[in-house]
């Protein structure tokens, strides 16, 4: 059964929501994921996890990809990889930097936040009555809960329907059942792609030049589909039980306390 919202008809929109109104919404972005990912690999990881939750219910919105700061919390902004990373993607040495933007770091944290509050209204216009923003690039979690928390305000101070929401990323929900979980572009991500996406992954390029540009503490030339798998079932398990705690209950996840998941 097709999942992914924009490809529903409407009365295929309204059997789905009637059995489960909620709306998934991945985000990733573009960031070096070594030689071995590909640059979008924190959108991908994010849409299939979103796709396996909505297995047991509910719809995946569109993948968002683009709006995040790109000054802060990237690879391609950190100094000891800035350079590698133009040169190994033949750019000019300072094309990362951030007089590059129009807007600075911190203007662009807001456009990003003002965006995901917009798409809130977005999937509240549609009738949902659950968000869930499935995060793929780990920085964008505040980004995401803080939206949920300002969206609701705003309702509450119209008087409108406010909207439940989670805001979840699998190396949080998973800390108390793996050791180190989440990386950046090492065994954990290198594996979760060779599930979803092997046609992305060259683990060939990942014996080169030391693994550049990655952070973990598991050797991507280890990850196999298998972890993949187990690890993306582990976190649609967590994630669902919340979604559907959530439903029953939806009250503590409108506010200023709503589960960091």
């Amino acid at each position: 059964m097709e999942k992914r919202f924009h490809m529903l008809r409407p009365e295929q929109i309204i059997e789905q929501r009637d059995k489960c109104p909620v709306a998934y919404i991945p985000l990733g972005t573009l960031e070096w994921h070594g030689l071995h990912n590909p640059i979008g690999a924190d959108g991908l990881q994010a849409e299939e996890l979103a796709l396996r939750c909505a297995d047991q219910g509910g719809v995946v919105f569109p993948t968002v990809y683009y709006g995040e700061s790109r000054v802060n919390s990237l690879l391609e902004t950190d100094p000891k990889y800035q350079a590698g990373i133009c040169e190994r993607l033949s750019l000019n040495k300072n094309q990362f930097d951030a007089d590059r933007f129009p807007y600075s770091g911190i203007a662009q944290i807001e456009h990003y936040q003002h965006h995901l509050i917009h798409i809130i209204s977005e999937a509240a216009s549609y009738g949902f009555d659950l968000v869930v923003f499935v995060i793929g690039h780990y920085p964008l979690i505040e980004s995401a809960r803080s939206a949920i928390i300002l969206y609701n305000q705003w309702a509450y101070d119209k008087e409108w329907k406010r909207i439940a929401g989670l805001a979840a990323a699998d190396y949080l929900l998973l800390k108390d059942e793996y050791t180190s979980p989440g990386d950046h572009a090492g065994g954990w991500e290198t594996s979760h792609l060779l599930a979803s996406h092997p046609e992305t992954v060259n683990l060939k390029a990942a014996a080169n030049e030391l693994q550049y540009g990655i952070m973990s503490t598991r050797n991507p030339l280890h990850a196999t589909a298998q972890f993949g798998n187990e690890i993306y079932d582990a976190a649609v398990k967590k994630i669902t039980e919340h979604v559907f705690l959530c439903l029953n209950n939806p009250k503590p996840y409108m506010g200023h306390g709503i589960p960091l998941i």
